[in-house]
């Protein structure tokens, strides 16, 4: 029992890490949504995207949840006519990052559920612990 106890701490806090990094990837595309090139028609931010892969840990015989990549968004930049911006073209258009900050709420969301369930899970098994602790001290 305790060892299926500490797997599940383990599992929870694989979740807890890769949920962490997905939270602060997306609060790096919701700062840099407005970013722009400093450059006169350069590429300004591009949205970064995490994937996460399942990796079998055979000491506690579970799966636990590892980032594979943080990579980037290859969509088309929206293009917005301003002549007078340092960074418009020669025709006057400036690209804005692929970032929608509808989307990256909607990550932020369901990351922090996720986070949310994981450091429940963590909090449960951790005091059946304690509590067979105790029971074994009497």
């Amino acid at each position: 029992m305790y060892d299926s106890l500490l797997g599940t701490i383990a599992v929870a806090s694989s979740g807890l890490k890769a949920q962490g990094l997905r939270m602060r990837v997306v609060a790096e595309n919701v700062a840099n949504a407005n970013s722009t090139a400093s450059v006169p028609g350069g590429d300004p931010y591009r949205r970064k995207t995490i994937t996460f892969e399942a990796e079998l840990d055979r000491s506690i015989g579970a799966s636990l949840v590892d980032v594979k990549s943080i990579g980037v968004d290859r969509s088309l930049f929206k293009q917005v006519y301003n002549p007078n911006h340092p960074a418009a073209d020669e025709a006057g258009y400036v690209k804005m990052p692929n970032v929608s900050t509808l989307i990256e709420m909607a990550d932020m969301r369901e990351a922090t559920r996720a986070y949310e369930a994981n450091l429940n899970m963590v909090e449960q098994a951790r005091s059946m612990l304690m509590r067979t602790t105790d029971l074994i001290r009497r």
